[in-house]
């Protein structure tokens, strides 16, 4: 089963424009979950420009499904997620200047240092995540350091144009999905992710999870969060039930 995760951080940033409350990010995230949302997402930065910590106090005490708290390895942000308990953190890269996140974490540059990251998550039953490239040295350097899961970075697959660079990004998703999946990670794939380009990641085989905020967000303006939820979870669903017909179609199991 693939399952959607929202990503409400660009609500928090409208908000935060104005330095004022609304619209209000936890709102949001129930209005997500309302429209079947399985996920929520939040990317607690240290310089809290997203959401902040009253978000992910109220998030923690009112979303229903998992709450998967974005971070990167700081200690100040550590200990709120120990404190929080989130069902989930999934460990991000983050430089200040950075307008979103720009690329996989290189978990294999430190394991030492990831690993007792893990452990002290693992102590308060939090699953671990760690956001990475799809490459096979990066899960490895994950399976080490005592991950549950990883999330495959797709801003290339997003960003490139061509039908051979897009074919060729796929194929590396695809090789590291059956890669992580046959080591015994669950696999969730995001960044850059819209209502053109998700359809070839929903269709590739053990992908469990698909984290997606800003397209969805920016839909939402539009047409509001409920259809815009509901809009994507018909295209993931819709591309799911095509691939597993091509693979009958093509004789595979």
């Amino acid at each position: 089963m693939l399952t959607l995760n929202v990503n409400i951080d660009h609500v928090a940033t409208v908000r935060n424009a104005r330095g004022g409350t609304e619209p209000d990010p936890v709102t949001a995230a129930l209005q997500a979950e309302l429209a079947g949302a399985s996920g929520i997402v939040s990317h607690l930065r240290e310089d809290r420009r997203h959401v902040n910590d009253r978000d992910l106090r109220l998030l923690r005490e009112l979303v229903t499904g998992k709450l998967d708290l974005e971070m990167a390895a700081n200690e100040e942000i550590i200990k709120i997620a120990l404190k929080t308990l989130p069902d989930m953190v999934t460990i991000v890269p983050e430089k200040r200047q950075e307008l979103t996140t720009e690329g996989g974490l290189d978990v294999a540059s430190n394991i030492k240092k990831f690993k007792t990251l893990t452990d002290r998550m693992h102590q308060k039953n939090i699953f671990v995540s760690f956001f990475i490239e799809p490459d096979e040295k990066q899960i490895d350097a994950v399976l080490k350091a005592g991950g549950d899961m990883v999330e495959l970075h797709t801003g290339v697959y997003a960003n490139v144009k061509n039908e051979i660079s897009i074919k060729k990004e796929l194929t590396r998703l695809n090789k590291a999905t059956q890669y992580a999946h046959s080591n015994s990670l669950k696999v969730a794939a995001g960044h850059g992710l819209n209502y053109f380009n998700t359809t070839a990641i929903a269709q590739i085989p053990n992908i469990h999870e698909l984290s997606i905020g800003h397209s969805i967000i920016s839909r939402a303006i539009f047409v509001g969060i409920d259809t815009a939820v509901k809009d994507m979870l018909a295209l993931i669903n819709q591309a799911r039930i095509q691939g597993m017909l091509e693979k009958t179609a093509n004789g595979e199991n």
